[in-house]
């Protein structure tokens, strides 16, 4: 076929990519992205080989059959907890799928490469191994397999300046020799590329996690797009660079989110334990005069239950936040049916979510999305916060760090000045948590000793329960 149409076959591909993704602005158009990206994806795969002539098609076939079956198996298994660990999970096998290729088309034809193919494959190499590793030690956090808080190392800058050092040194030779040497060179960029991945992920942790999934998005765009070079296929560069793009606006957007840089988030700057921070929270609640708080009139006796009841019943506008503890008690149904029968009584009822609210981005939209929540009633932080000084009643479900007032009025702990769900500027507060704890940071939450704060602990799902059945 001429070349000039596989340009052409090429270019409507990437089309049907881009519209795949202006499909995922809206919870509903999501569904149809995700039909459409794979039909995309299916299409290139059909003109990659069409293209090329397969050596041992049975193992092309076999390896490719297999990972579907193990992608669809997964695919069905995994609940709305483990999707961010599969997601990091998933970043990572894009990871090792770019540096194997790099490795193999660097080693066995260097020659035929040119100079910017032997630089693409080393970076390949190099990106995509940090991608696996530091995807593989973030998958592992986020499943709980390893401790959740960030790791450091002494000296734990000085570890990365000399592995970056070192893959630049393998990296000079790698580019400049050929055979055995290559070889060597090549692996251990892989063995420091590994390192360093492992090493930079550890260290981060917290807050920080949905940053660092949006970043290991972006890098295992570029590793993609380099492996494209190397094989010198368009669609790869084209279909790597746009995820590259996606996941560095995305990862700026977390960091917004957190009013910090990205830098700040991925060097991980000292902070001060928050413990230290925070040692006793009954002072930072006397230091809040701009919350507002108001004397209530429940009688301390009364059961957390019958305030819940009297001040949702009481209630014309209610916000809802969601946050990670939801998705452990598996509530957000019951949190939708919440919304559903405040909504039939007259109320005005919102859900109010922060960017950074779970361990991924987006995490609270696909767990209402599931709930089939009324998407347009979900509104991000910038939209609702100035909404809540006229909220009657806000329902906090598994969420602290993102309604932490503590980020506002405490300096040198995880959270401190990150924007927050102004959540305590509203007349009642209502806390549906397990526990009174603090949330992910560490951060102590003032906001569960305001006078006005109803605490229901216990597991989200049992306390939201009791409530649909008292406000039914």
């Amino acid at each position: 076929m001429d070349t000039r149409w596989h340009l052409v076959i090429d270019l409507v591909i990437i089309v049907i990519f881009f519209v795949a993704m202006g499909q995922f602005r809206t919870p509903r158009g999501a569904r149809r992205g995700n039909i459409t990206a794979a039909f995309a994806l299916l299409c290139a795969m059909i003109v990659v080989l069409s293209r090329n002539t397969l050596q041992g098609p049975a193992i092309v076939i076999l390896a490719m059959a297999t990972g579907s079956v193990v992608g669809w198996l997964v695919a069905m298994r995994v609940g709305m907890i483990q999707i961010p660990a599969m997601v990091a999970f998933q970043h990572g096998a894009g990871g090792i799928a770019a540096f194997l290729i790099s490795y193999v088309e660097l080693t066995r034809n260097q020659t035929d490469l040119g100079v910017v193919g032997q630089i693409s494959g080393i970076l390949g190499i190099i990106i995509g191994a940090v991608t696996f590793s530091g995807s593989m030690v973030a998958s592992a956090k986020l499943a709980g397999i390893v401790r959740q808080t960030p790791t450091l190392l002494q000296k734990h800058n000085n570890i990365l300046a000399t592995l970056l050092l070192s893959l630049a040194a393998f990296g000079f030779v790698a580019s400049n020799t050929t055979g055995a040497t290559l070889l060597c060179a090549s692996l251990g960029l892989i063995g420091l590329s590994i390192l360093l991945g492992i090493i930079f992920a550890m260290r981060i942790g917290g807050a920080d996690m949905p940053v660092l999934i949006s970043f290991l998005n972006a890098t295992a765009g570029i590793a993609a797009s380099f492996c494209g070079i190397v094989i010198q296929n368009r669609l790869l560069i084209a279909c790597g660079a746009t995820v590259a793009a996606s996941g560095s606006i995305l990862t700026h957007v977390m960091c917004a989110a957190m009013n910090r840089s990205l830098f700040n988030v991925l060097i991980a700057a000292d902070l001060k334990p928050a413990t230290a921070a925070l040692a006793d929270t009954k002072n930072i609640e006397a230091s809040l005069p701009s919350f507002s708080i108001e004397e209530t009139t429940e009688s301390p006796a009364q059961a957390p239950l019958d305030r819940a009841v009297e001040a949702a019943r009481n209630a014309q506008k209610v916000i809802m936040i969601p946050g990670y503890g939801m998705a452990l008690a598996h509530a957000q149904f019951e949190v939708v049916e919440i919304a559903i029968l405040l909504k039939k009584q007259g109320k005005e009822v919102q859900f109010a979510i922060h960017p950074i609210a779970g361990r991924m981005p987006g995490h609270m939209h696909v767990l209402l999305a599931e709930a089939e929540a009324d998407p347009d009633i979900l509104f991000d932080l910038p939209e609702i916060n100035p909404q809540f000084q006229e909220t009657d009643l806000v329902l906090i479900v598994g969420a602290c760090d993102v309604v932490n007032p503590a980020a506002i009025t405490t300096e040198g702990t995880p959270i401190s000045g990150m924007p927050i769900l102004a959540a305590h500027e509203a007349k009642h507060v209502l806390v549906c948590n397990l526990d009174a704890r603090p949330g992910y940071s560490g951060v102590d939450n003032p906001l569960y000793l305001n006078p006005k704060t109803i605490l229901m602990l216990g597991d989200a799902k049992t306390t939201l329960n009791n409530l649909l059945q008292a406000l039914g």
